[in-house]
């Protein structure tokens, strides 16, 4: 499989500067501003940006639906899951047609579910366009399970490095089992677990971060090579794939309903 995402413009198409320009706005529209399904919670305001971790900085949350929108609008990128299926496990690996980051269920998804689908280089794709670029695993693994904010909130302690992403035990994770109840989108169609939440629902964990710790697997960059790691577990799996010594590597060219991704970059002066 080719999982190399079509870049083209159309010829028809505006300055590329000012495009990009209106298009990231749009993706904060998207993130931020766009109303909610009815009965919904509104989203904490430190969901969204990035933390600093060091040299580095990393994306808050995992890249929502309504965010790859802005990214599509603006560059007319199509996905291999667009144009073959996503893929989905049961009793083997099978395609579905019409499920893809827009419709990871086969139902069009809400902006702030995490886009899903995606492979390797799409989501390295996205993050260049963004400015930024996927996390190295070394980078992930640092941001989920150390604390290195100066003056954390409690129960966090800086410096400490915890078992999970959620601190020392899994609760409040979206995993199969064993880390309690977190609301998921109620389209969800699978024999296994409940499906995804939208991004930033869950309990901050460790730094600040949401969703390091199930909801979706996450694409990392772990060198060259024709499979990369995912970090963190997903709802598909259980506690134990939320640890660090978890390994965990697919394909590149994968698009699976529980993979998706955040983005990483170095951090400003």
């Amino acid at each position: 499989m080719n999982g190399l995402v079509s870049m083209g413009l159309p010829a028809s198409r505006p300055q590329r500067r000012s495009s990009w320009s209106r298009s990231r706005l749009l993706a904060l529209f998207y993130f931020v501003a766009m109303p909610l399904a009815a009965g919904a919670q509104s989203l904490d305001a430190s969901a969204t940006g990035m933390q600093r971790i060091g040299q580095f900085e990393i994306d808050r949350t995992e890249v929502s639906i309504g965010q790859f929108a802005a990214y599509v609008a603006a560059t007319g990128a199509v996905t291999e899951a667009e144009r073959q299926g996503g893929q989905t496990y049961e009793s083997g690996w099978q395609r579905r047609a019409g499920w893809h980051w827009r419709a990871p269920f086969g139902t069009p998804g809400g902006p702030r579910e995490p886009a899903v689908h995606l492979t390797h280089p799409e989501a390295a794709a996205y993050c260049r366009w963004a400015g930024k670029r996927l996390p190295t695993d070394r980078e992930w693994g640092e941001a989920a399970y150390t604390e290195h904010r100066v003056s954390p909130p409690q129960p966090w302690i800086a410096g400490r490095s915890y078992r999970y992403p959620t601190g020392d035990h899994p609760s409040g994770a979206n995993c199969l089992e064993g880390c309690g109840q977190v609301a998921t989108v109620a389209r969800a169609v699978t024999s296994r677990g409940r499906g995804h939440a939208e991004v930033g629902r869950s309990a901050a964990g460790v730094n600040g971060l949401y969703d390091m710790g199930g909801n979706v697997w996450e694409w990392v960059d772990s060198g060259a090579g024709s499979e990369q790691r995912t970090r963190g577990g997903s709802w598909w799996y259980g506690p134990e794939a939320m640890r660090d010594d978890h390994v965990q590597t697919k394909p590149a060219t994968m698009s699976a309903v529980y993979i998706g991704f955040r983005c990483a970059r170095d951090a400003r002066p």
